[in-house]
């Protein structure tokens, strides 16, 4: 049986898995019809697995912005698989990309790499950063409705007290999801905000904070300069804390939310990327250079514009959503 109908007999097996993948199908359809055409047009002019054939699928995976260091280790452990399994036809190709995109993803490390770390006991601290404009206090607001939803008691930080809005955006999320927010006036100290937070989430003993931060500021004070000092601050009152520091990206800026990545996570530590808006690029591929450049898991991706559609990330829904027009394979050997 190949590889993604195992996949879709997995997700088959389990009812809320089915739902995740078809929201993954629905969410990549403009990435998937980018690079389901180009593979299908490449495996039909190529019949045999040759060195042209391997210099075209460089190119149709770093068109989708998979990376050209992620698409070099890729096609260097397809041409030992191809050697190892004996393959000639380029129709048994299209399983082992699959294979080995999944395998590049998670690596040495256990899918649980893609779970929120939540405390049993205690607050928890999610600190979430990212340049203005990619659906940063979007994404803390439904992160918030599904924390919600789970049973939690959810506070929210209104660190972001630059940005005109920003406030006022995050007070109507919070009433959304029906959680507090705590917030100072426009031009407040984002490290004063985040303290009077944590102290209100330890007297009200809730369950999660997320901290909102600025994503520019309008004085020439150092963006990275204030987060670690957001980030001392929450160290200090609570230590071992931020449990979390998630880096909201938007897929539709392809290699540059990959620069984003870097200069962030020297500067905060980030555990986990947030890929927003990625139904709306054919550039998908983005997350697995992020996961394999940088390391840091992708923990949710945005596949829609409503509550529900920021999705837990899962690569094998990912890879099968990118695939499932070509796992057309015999469903048994």
């Amino acid at each position: 049986m190949s590889f993604i109908n195992k996949l879709k007999n997995k997700f088959k097996q389990n009812e809320q898995k089915e739902e995740v993948s078809k929201k993954y199908q629905e969410g990549m359809t403009k990435t998937r019809n980018s690079f389901s055409l180009k593979i299908n047009d490449l495996i039909a002019r190529y019949r045999k697995v040759d060195e042209d054939f391997f210099e075209e699928l460089e190119e149709v995976l770093i068109t989708a912005d998979v990376g050209v260091s992620t698409v070099m280790e890729l096609v260097e452990e397809l041409k030992m698989e191809v050697k190892r399994q004996n393959i000639k036809d380029t129709n048994g190709i299209k399983d082992i990309i699959s294979e080995k995109l999944v395998e590049i993803y998670y690596g040495d490390v256990q899918e649980e790499i893609e779970t929120l770390n939540i405390q049993e006991q205690g607050l928890s601290v999610i600190l979430v950063v990212g340049v203005n404009g990619v659906g940063k206090t979007t994404s803390i607001g439904k992160l918030a409705h599904q924390l919600k939803q789970e049973g939690k008691n959810v506070i929210l930080a209104a660190g972001d007290t630059f940005r005109a809005g920003a406030i006022e955006q995050l007070e109507v999320w919070g009433e959304r999801a029906d959680v507090d927010v705590i917030k100072h006036n426009a031009g407040s100290d984002p490290a004063a905000v985040i303290f009077d937070a944590i102290k209100a989430a330890k007297s009200r003993q809730a369950d999660v904070l997320i901290c909102d931060t600025a994503g520019r500021l309008q004085n020439k004070v150092n963006l990275m300069n204030e987060l670690s000092k957001v980030k001392r601050v929450i160290e200090r009152e609570i230590p071992g804390a931020p449990h979390e520091v998630l880096l909201v990206l938007d897929a539709t800026t392809g290699q540059n939310a990959l620069s984003q990545a870097k200069t962030f996570s020297e500067a905060t530590n980030v555990s986990g990327i947030v890929l927003t808006k990625l139904d709306g690029t054919a550039k998908g591929g983005i997350v697995l250079a992020i996961r394999n450049e940088l390391h840091i898991p992708v923990k949710y991706v945005g596949l829609g514009e409503q509550v529900g559609d920021l999705q837990q990330f899962d690569a094998n829904a990912f890879v099968y959503g990118l695939f499932a027009d070509l796992g057309t394979e015999a469903e048994a050997e």
